[in-house]
């Protein structure tokens, strides 16, 4: 991470960038980039100061994990959730409990982000599609198998931690569209 005034020139090592060229969209953590550089096993995205003050990754440190996704080609199968990879807000980590083989984290999030979230509904954590299990007052919980423990971020968090949240995208458009018209 190169940080200056202008914002952050990240640099990320990874298998994936032989999959990426300069200008590809690739998610980190949940936020959209744009590769500026590919090579020799990594990436390079410039991070703009509204992106970090926005996101979690103005935490992120040298050498943390992150969760990366490509782009979705129009020919590929929709495995999951629709993602755009545009943060709308950040959450915390209150609570991480065991269940079985599966564990369950408890996000707190502002209110104005509380409302698109439905249990059995769609919430992308740090980048990472989940289906909703719970909601409470001023939270909602999600179960992760071991999959998704192993394979993400997720599977290190613990209380206390920063998260990046994407709610549901068709959930805002149905609120724009209905008489009221809802935040712009």
């Amino acid at each position: 991470m190169q940080r200056s005034g202008d914002g952050v020139r990240l640099h990320v090592a990874t298998a994936l960038s032989g999959e990426l060229k300069q200008g590809d969209s690739i998610a980190v953590n949940g936020v959209c980039l744009t590769a500026t550089a590919v090579g020799g096993g990594s990436f390079v995205a410039d991070v703009m100061n509204e992106t970090l003050r926005l996101t979690s990754l103005a935490e992120a440190g040298v050498g943390a994990a992150v969760n990366l996704e490509l782009a979705l080609r129009p020919q590929d199968r929709l495995g999951g959730h629709i993602v755009q990879g545009h943060v709308d807000g950040i959450g915390s980590v209150g609570a991480v409990d065991d269940d079985g083989f599966a564990r369950r984290l408890t996000i707190g999030l502002a209110p104005e982000l509380l409302r698109y979230i439905v249990v059995k509904g769609s919430v992308a954590v740090d980048g990472v599609s989940l289906t909703v299990a719970a909601t409470g007052e001023r939270s909602f919980t999600v179960s992760l198998i071991p999959e998704t423990l192993e394979r993400t971020n997720l599977g290190r968090v613990q209380a206390g931690t920063a998260v990046n949240l994407e709610v549901d995208v068709l959930a805002k458009y149905v609120e724009r569209l209905l008489p009221g018209g809802g935040p712009q």
